[in-house]
């Protein structure tokens, strides 16, 4: 049976910034942090041993393939942020209008530095995203 790799722990998240050895990831990691409980009113976790989630929602798929996940977050990788936000393909690609430099993968937009972004269309991101996922599966956490 598959076993998922990415479950919420008990570790905290301040050690594990703590412990980037990068001083600007370091520093824009605690940033993103603030942006992000601010913008979704959930405690950072942390999921695995580098994605720094918030929130948590059960899914289920077709399959039959289910599990839990955190409703947003990020993880400080050392060649890039990677951020983790769920939006339809037409309405973040309107979002991400004038967002700032950045690159994006099948879920995930990557970004160098918070100094790149556009911190108010980051929080709409991420508020929009939180939104679908709870629009999609109600009655989470």
């Amino acid at each position: 049976m598959y076993e998922l790799k990415t479950k919420e722990t008990d570790s905290s998240v301040i050690e594990f910034i703590e412990s980037i050895d990068q001083l600007k990831k370091r520093e824009d990691a605690f940033k993103l942090v603030d942006i992000f409980t601010e913008a979704t009113g959930y405690q950072a976790k942390m999921w695995g041993p580098s994605i720094i989630g918030f929130g948590k929602y059960h899914y289920k798929y077709r399959s039959g393939h289910e599990g839990d996940a955190p409703i947003v977050g990020f993880s400080p990788r050392k060649a890039k942020i990677s951020l983790y936000l769920t939006l339809g393909n037409e309405q973040r690609e309107q979002l991400l209008n004038g967002f700032g430099k950045y690159t994006t993968g099948k879920s995930c937009i990557y970004i160098n530095k918070v100094a790149d972004i556009e911190i108010e269309i980051l929080k709409n991101l991420i508020e929009q995203s939180t939104c679908l996922i709870n629009e999609l599966y109600p009655n989470q956490e």
